[in-house]
């Protein structure tokens, strides 16, 4: 029935190819209301329209100086960090970012939050030099390799971010996690983003913070809706939750969110 109503509406068209017949979902594009990060859709994408969010966006994507979003853009996923972030904005408990890079995430979130405004801390943690081998399995060094990560100058990039972050109230700590986790001085944290693209940091963090996130506290996972090379995130991660009686969404943003019962 779903099939004969799209096709019906020009939704579903046959090609041939490499001899096979396969039956492919094509959008129209006049109708599409968002198509980036691998993400296309019908639905409602208003917040695109929002002045505060197009102003946060920018601010957050001007951080990144035209590296890892010279040619694309991530809309609705800094979308969901933003929600997440003003729906913490509420509760007590500091702000969290593991995996920071050039400060996209947390240069969006704190002008779409008027962070500046609140007794709120905000830290930030990153080797800025990539995944530490240390911490990283044979196939995440390679996608490091691959994304440009482990060229790039670590003292450099830490102090461009300490120059964009001077006047906010956050503390910057650079280094490896689970090692620096023991530097985030907060025993209440109520958002928390995790995108360091490497399971034992990743669980780890998820381990040291979730006793120390307040009810109702969200914590995002960047990667955790990527398919193939980030199973074992997925995998790790999911496990995590159950421990602790929980259950993660899987958002078509890639992303996982997680509340704080």
């Amino acid at each position: 029935m779903i099939e004969k109503i799209l096709r019906k509406f020009g939704y579903i068209k046959k090609i041939k190819l490499n001899d096979l017949i396969e039956k492919n979902y094509i959008l129209p594009k006049s109708e599409i209301t968002y198509s980036n990060d691998l993400l296309y859709t019908f639905h409602n994408a208003d917040f695109l329209k929002d002045p505060l969010f197009i102003e946060s966006y920018e601010l957050g994507k001007n951080t990144d100086g035209g590296t890892l979003l010279k040619n694309s853009d991530i809309q609705w996923r800094i979308h969901v960090l933003c929600w997440a972030a003003s729906h913490a904005m509420h509760l007590e408990g500091d702000f969290v970012d593991c995996g920071v890079h050039t400060g996209i995430f947390p240069r969006a979130v704190i002008n779409y939050t008027n962070f500046q405004k609140s007794v709120k801390r905000y830290f930030l943690l990153d080797t800025f030099n990539g995944l530490d081998e240390r911490y990283s399995n044979e196939i995440e060094l390679i996608r490091n390799e691959t994304m440009g990560y482990d060229k790039e100058d670590s003292n450099l990039l830490y102090k461009q971010v300490v120059n964009t972050f001077k006047d906010f109230n956050v503390k910057i700590i650079k280094g490896a996690v689970p090692e620096t986790l023991k530097y985030v001085d907060s025993d209440k944290i109520c958002y928390l983003s995790i995108d360091m693209n490497c399971v034992a940091p990743e669980v780890a963090a998820l381990e040291f913070f979730w006793d120390k996130m307040v009810s109702g506290g969200v914590i995002i996972l960047d990667d955790y809706g990527y398919a193939n090379s980030f199973n074992e995130q997925k995998e790790a991660e999911d496990a995590f939750a159950l421990s602790k009686g929980v259950q993660i969404l899987s958002l078509p943003t890639c992303q996982g969110l997680l509340i704080k019962p």
